[in-house]
C-alpha cells in the first residue's frame, strides 16, 4: 500500500514538473519587439544579438546655403547658393572593387541591442557641387589682393551689402566631391509590417536618428588658386531617417530609406593655405539610398 502511494506521488510530481518546464520554456521563448502595425503573424525568432552590414548608393538634394569665405584681405558671404550632387553614370565603377567607392555610396555596420532596436556605424559618401556660374547676393568685402602670398581679384574687388553678383569660374570653383562624407553613429528602431508564413520573408519599417563628424575632401579654386584638398574633419552633422527593409531570406535584405540632415562645416579648406584661408557653411539635405544588406 505504501508503495502504491509512493508511485502515485511520483506520477503527480512528474506531471507538475513537466508542466513547470513547459511553462518555463514558453516564458523563455524569443522576446519579439512590439510592432505599431499590429500584424497578425509574428516572427518566431528574435533579432537581438545579430550583426548586420549593408552597402549601396545614394542620391541627394541640397537646400540653398550661405557660404562664408574668410582670409587676409577678404571676408564675404555668398547667400542662397545653389548646389547639386554628382551622380556617377551607370558603369563598371559600381561593380569594379577598385572603383566601387567612386559613386555616391552608403556603408553601415551594426548590432541589434534588442529585437527591434539596433546601433550602427555608418559612412555616407555624398557629393556637393556648387552651380557655376550663378547669380547670388553677396555681403562683405574683397580687396584687390587677397590671401598670402597675394592673389589678384580683378573686377570682383569691392565692398558689398546685399548686391547681386554673378559668380563665374574665374572667381570660384567649390565642390565637396571626394566627397561630403558623413561618418555617423545611428540608433534604429524596427516595426514589422508583414511576416510571411515561412517566417523567412518579411517587410519591416525602419526609423532612426544619428549624429557624427563630416569629413569632406573639398576641391576649390579661389580666384584660380586652390587644390583638391586632403580629407579633414570640417564639422558635424545630425540626421533622421525612415525606410523599408524587405527580407528576402532571414538574413539577406533589400532596403530603401530617406534621410534628412543638417551639416555644419566651420573648417572648410580652400586654397590649400590652411593657416590663412578657409570657408564655412551650413547645409540641409535630403538623401535617398538603396542598399543590399546581410544580417548574421
Amino acid at each position: 500500500m505504501k508503495k502504491y502511494y509512493f508511485f502515485l506521488f511520483l506520477l503527480i510530481f512528474s506531471k507538475k514538473l513537466s508542466a513547470q518546464i513547459n511553462n518555463t520554456t514558453a516564458t523563455q521563448g524569443p522576446k519579439i519587439g512590439k510592432s505599431i502595425f499590429g500584424n497578425e503573424r509574428k516572427r518566431n525568432f528574435s533579432r537581438k544579438g545579430d550583426f548586420f552590414a549593408m552597402w549601396g548608393y545614394n542620391h541627394s538634394w541640397y537646400n540653398k546655403s550661405d557660404i562664408n569665405f574668410k582670409g587676409p584681405g577678404y571676408d564675404f558671404t555668398l547667400r542662397d547658393v545653389v548646389a547639386h550632387d554628382r551622380q556617377t553614370k551607370l558603369s563598371w565603377a559600381y561593380l569594379d572593387p577598385k572603383r566601387i567607392s567612386i559613386p555616391q555610396f552608403n556603408f553601415h555596420f551594426g548590432y541589434f541591442i534588442k529585437d527591434n532596436y539596433s546601433i550602427s556605424l555608418g559612412w555616407d559618401h555624398m557629393k556637393y557641387v556648387m552651380d557655376i556660374p550663378q547669380t547670388v547676393k553677396i555681403d562683405g568685402h574683397i580687396d584687390p589682393m587677397v590671401s598670402n602670398p597675394g592673389i589678384p581679384t580683378g573686377g570682383y574687388a569691392g565692398v558689398y551689402n546685399g548686391e547681386s553678383l554673378t559668380v563665374g569660374p574665374e572667381m570660384l570653383k567649390f565642390e565637396h566631391t571626394d566627397g561630403l562624407n558623413y561618418a555617423s553613429v545611428e540608433l534604429e528602431r524596427y516595426d514589422d509590417i508583414w511576416v510571411a508564413p515561412s517566417q523567412r520573408t518579411s517587410l519591416t519599417m525602419e526609423t532612426g536618428i544619428g549624429a557624427g563628424l563630416v569629413v569632406p575632401r573639398t576641391d576649390v579654386r579661389f580666384f584660380q588658386v586652390g587644390e583638391n584638398n586632403y580629407w579633414n574633419i570640417a564639422g558635424y552633422g545630425i540626421s533622421a531617417k525612415l525606410g523599408f527593409k524587405l527580407y528576402i531570406t532571414k538574413g539577406l535584405y533589400l532596403q530603401n530609406s530617406t534621410k534628412v540632415g543638417h551639416i555644419d562645416l566651420s573648417k572648410i579648406r580652400t586654397t590649400g593655405r590652411n593657416d590663412v584661408d578657409g570657408a564655412s557653411q551650413k547645409i540641409q539635405y535630403i538623401q535617398n539610398y538603396t542598399v543590399l544588406g546581410f544580417q548574421f
